[in-house]
Protein backbone atom coordinates (compact mmCIF):
# COMPACT_ATOMS: atom_id res chain seq x y z
CA UNK A 1 0.00 0.00 0.00
CA UNK A 2 1.99 3.33 -1.26
CA UNK A 3 -0.87 5.62 0.07
CA UNK A 4 -2.49 5.43 3.69
CA UNK A 5 -6.22 4.79 3.07
CA UNK A 6 -8.06 6.78 5.39
CA UNK A 7 -11.92 6.09 6.01
CA UNK A 8 -14.10 8.25 8.53
CA UNK A 9 -17.56 7.54 9.94
CA UNK A 10 -19.80 9.77 11.82
CA UNK A 11 -21.26 8.20 14.96
CA UNK A 12 -24.71 8.96 15.67
CA UNK A 13 -25.08 9.93 19.64
CA UNK A 14 -28.07 7.97 21.48
CA UNK A 15 -29.01 5.97 18.67
CA UNK A 16 -28.46 2.32 19.09
CA UNK A 17 -29.72 1.19 16.10
CA UNK A 18 -26.78 2.43 13.93
CA UNK A 19 -24.48 1.97 16.64
CA UNK A 20 -21.54 -0.03 15.21
CA UNK A 21 -22.54 0.73 12.10
CA UNK A 22 -18.76 2.11 11.33
CA UNK A 23 -17.08 -0.82 13.07
CA UNK A 24 -18.08 -3.33 10.60
CA UNK A 25 -17.78 -1.15 7.56
CA UNK A 26 -14.26 -1.07 8.81
CA UNK A 27 -13.87 -4.74 9.50
CA UNK A 28 -15.35 -5.65 5.82
CA UNK A 29 -12.88 -3.35 4.65
CA UNK A 30 -10.12 -4.73 6.30
CA UNK A 31 -11.26 -8.40 4.87
CA UNK A 32 -11.08 -6.88 1.73
CA UNK A 33 -7.84 -5.53 2.02
CA UNK A 34 -6.68 -8.91 2.98
CA UNK A 35 -5.19 -8.02 6.29
CA UNK A 36 -4.91 -11.20 8.67
CA UNK A 37 -7.92 -12.21 10.67
CA UNK A 38 -5.83 -11.60 13.83
CA UNK A 39 -5.75 -7.63 13.36
CA UNK A 40 -9.44 -7.61 11.75
CA UNK A 41 -10.74 -8.81 15.02
CA UNK A 42 -8.26 -6.54 17.60
CA UNK A 43 -9.10 -3.59 14.94
CA UNK A 44 -12.94 -4.44 14.92
CA UNK A 45 -13.33 -4.94 18.99
CA UNK A 46 -11.65 -1.92 19.52
CA UNK A 47 -13.70 0.22 16.91
CA UNK A 48 -16.51 -1.26 18.37
CA UNK A 49 -15.68 -0.72 22.08
CA UNK A 50 -15.04 3.11 20.99
CA UNK A 51 -17.78 3.80 18.93
CA UNK A 52 -20.51 2.42 21.47
CA UNK A 53 -18.79 4.50 24.04
CA UNK A 54 -19.25 7.59 21.66
CA UNK A 55 -23.10 6.70 21.59
CA UNK A 56 -23.83 6.16 25.10
CA UNK A 57 -21.82 8.84 27.03
CA UNK A 58 -20.72 11.73 24.29
CA UNK A 59 -23.60 12.04 21.40
CA UNK A 60 -21.81 10.56 19.25
CA UNK A 61 -18.89 11.61 17.12
CA UNK A 62 -16.22 11.04 14.71
CA UNK A 63 -13.94 7.87 13.77
CA UNK A 64 -11.28 7.91 11.57
CA UNK A 65 -9.49 4.95 10.12
CA UNK A 66 -5.95 5.18 8.47
CA UNK A 67 -4.29 2.21 7.39
CA UNK A 68 -0.90 2.24 6.04
CA UNK A 69 1.62 -0.44 5.28
CA UNK A 70 2.46 -0.54 9.20
CA UNK A 71 -0.01 0.04 11.17
CA UNK A 72 -4.13 0.87 11.31
CA UNK A 73 -4.96 4.08 13.34
CA UNK A 74 -7.89 4.67 14.97
CA UNK A 75 -9.16 8.29 16.26
CA UNK A 76 -12.04 8.52 17.96
CA UNK A 77 -12.98 12.87 18.41
CA UNK A 78 -16.11 13.73 20.44
CA UNK A 79 -17.63 16.41 22.00
CA UNK A 80 -18.71 14.98 25.18
CA UNK A 81 -18.42 15.60 28.44
CA UNK A 82 -15.11 14.63 28.84
CA UNK A 83 -13.12 11.76 31.03
CA UNK A 84 -13.35 13.15 34.76
CA UNK A 85 -10.72 10.50 36.10
CA UNK A 86 -9.08 8.70 32.95
CA UNK A 87 -7.73 6.07 36.02
CA UNK A 88 -10.50 4.74 37.03
CA UNK A 89 -12.46 5.01 33.73
CA UNK A 90 -9.80 2.58 32.65
CA UNK A 91 -10.78 0.05 35.75
CA UNK A 92 -12.76 -3.26 34.41
CA UNK A 93 -16.10 -2.95 35.59
CA UNK A 94 -16.35 0.53 36.20
CA UNK A 95 -18.87 2.60 34.29
CA UNK A 96 -20.83 5.71 34.69
CA UNK A 97 -24.08 4.16 32.42
CA UNK A 98 -26.93 4.78 33.49
CA UNK A 99 -29.78 2.29 34.34
CA UNK A 100 -31.06 2.61 31.01
CA UNK A 101 -28.14 1.58 28.77
CA UNK A 102 -27.40 -1.03 31.42
CA UNK A 103 -31.19 -2.64 30.82
CA UNK A 104 -30.31 -2.38 27.17
CA UNK A 105 -26.89 -4.66 27.61
CA UNK A 106 -24.18 -2.14 27.34
CA UNK A 107 -22.47 0.12 30.20
CA UNK A 108 -20.60 -3.08 31.69
CA UNK A 109 -17.45 -0.85 32.03
CA UNK A 110 -15.08 -2.75 29.72
CA UNK A 111 -14.95 -0.31 26.61
CA UNK A 112 -11.88 1.50 27.77
CA UNK A 113 -10.41 -1.39 28.95
CA UNK A 114 -11.09 -3.68 25.98
CA UNK A 115 -9.98 -1.08 23.64
CA UNK A 116 -6.52 -1.05 25.38
CA UNK A 117 -6.10 -5.03 25.22
CA UNK A 118 -6.47 -4.87 21.33
CA UNK A 119 -4.88 -2.22 20.22
CA UNK A 120 -0.80 -2.10 20.43
CA UNK A 121 -1.15 1.48 21.62
CA UNK A 122 -3.78 4.06 23.47
CA UNK A 123 -3.82 7.57 24.23
CA UNK A 124 -6.53 9.28 25.58
CA UNK A 125 -6.71 13.27 25.33
CA UNK A 126 -9.80 14.32 27.11
CA UNK A 127 -10.81 17.51 28.87
CA UNK A 128 -14.13 18.21 31.02
CA UNK A 129 -16.83 19.90 28.70
CA UNK A 130 -15.20 19.65 25.58
CA UNK A 131 -14.72 16.22 24.38
CA UNK A 132 -12.57 13.25 24.21
CA UNK A 133 -10.36 11.97 21.85
CA UNK A 134 -8.66 8.41 21.89
CA UNK A 135 -6.15 7.47 19.49
CA UNK A 136 -5.39 3.78 18.84
CA UNK A 137 -2.63 1.73 16.87
CA UNK A 138 -2.40 -1.93 15.91
CA UNK A 139 0.25 -2.67 14.34
CA UNK A 140 0.81 -4.55 11.20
Amino acid sequence: MSEPLVLEYSVDGENFTTAGEASVAVKKKLRWLGLPPDIIRRVSIAMYEGEINMVIHANGGKATVTIDASCIKIVLEDHGPGIPDVELAMKEGYSTASDTIRNLGFGAGMGLPNMKRYTDTMDISTELGVGTTITMTVNL
